[in-house]
């Protein structure tokens, strides 16, 4: 009996860990088979002329990829769409990035009156969801000319956005020891010269992190899109993807997932470079 016990326990020390793993990775299959299932019907779809039930394709074609090379019956080019779309997030991107780098900055550097209540207003704002702003958002836009116009959307998104970004970027600048820069002032940096030469370099990841977002935010945007992007030559690549939808009862789901995919493939391949940064992000800072 003793024996046994003893067996039980020296197998457990040596294989614990394994079984562990194991476990954890059986559930994780099992909690991510639903998504696989979808992305899987998604790309079997794109392809298929005709699906058994809805689920397994009989026969298959490359005609459901032809908005590549033509343009689909009442729609703008796909690569125009695709244009306005890149620039969108790329646009977002950068000023997001330029604006977050020096507002961070000061957030973590510097000690001012209502510094805190700044903080927790940013928080506030930036909890707001975009929808309840529509009406808010629609006479400043009216106002600027910006109605139907890209530069109206992103200067919107990165409005928005801005406040996130700013956190982010703090956190790592939380992180930096203010004699980096006591280091960098008695070389002869003045503070402008620190915080190029030597602050920027040394968050270069929470600016990747703050890129990444600022990317993904801007490339996905819709309900702004839909809402005061009038003209379909300024339509971006989910407001497409509605007017293809149309009406449900009529739905040409093969055109449908082609496209959807083809919306998924430039921001997987971002992540697919971009993700080693988003395991360094840091939004809470430290105390102070």
């Amino acid at each position: 009996m003793m024996e046994s016990r003893e067996f039980k326990l020296s197998f457990f020390q040596k294989h614990g860990e394994k079984i562990k793993n194991t476990i954890v990775i059986i559930i994780l299959l099992v909690i991510s088979l639903p998504i696989i299932l979808s992305y899987l019907w998604l790309v079997l779809n794109s392809f298929a002329s005709e699906m058994k039930y809805g689920i397994i394709p009989t026969k298959f074609t490359l005609e459901h990829w032809r908005f590549l090379i033509e343009s689909v019956k009442g729609y703008p080019n796909i690569w125009q769409v695709t244009l306005n779309t890149f620039i969108v997030a790329i646009m977002v991107m950068l000023l997001e990035l330029f604006i977050t780098s020096f507002a961070g900055y000061a957030l973590s550097r510097y000690k001012f009156r209502g510094r805190k209540t700044m903080l927790l207003t940013i928080l506030v704002l930036h909890s707001f969801p975009s929808v309840s702003l529509l009406v808010a958002v629609y006479y400043v836009l009216r106002t600027l000319n910006l109605i139907n116009s890209l530069w109206g959307i992103i200067l919107l998104k990165v409005a928005l956005e801005i406040p996130w970004g700013a956190w982010i970027m703090k956190g790592f600048y939380d992180q930096l020891p203010w004699e980096i820069e006591w280091a960098g002032t008695v070389d002869g940096y003045s503070r402008i010269q620190v915080f190029f030469k030597v602050m920027l370099p040394l968050v270069r990841p929470g600016m990747a992190v703050t890129a990444i977002f600022g990317f993904l935010s801007g490339w996905s945007e819709f309900i702004f899109i839909n809402t005061f992007i009038l003209n379909q030559q300024t339509w971006t690549l989910s407001r497409y993807i509605k007017g293809v939808i149309g009406d449900f009862r009529f739905v040409d789901y093969g055109l449908l997932t082609s496209i959807s995919l083809f919306y998924m493939i430039p921001t997987l391949v971002f992540y697919f470079f971009a993700n080693k940064y988003l395991l360094q992000v840091n939004i809470t800072g430290t105390k102070g």
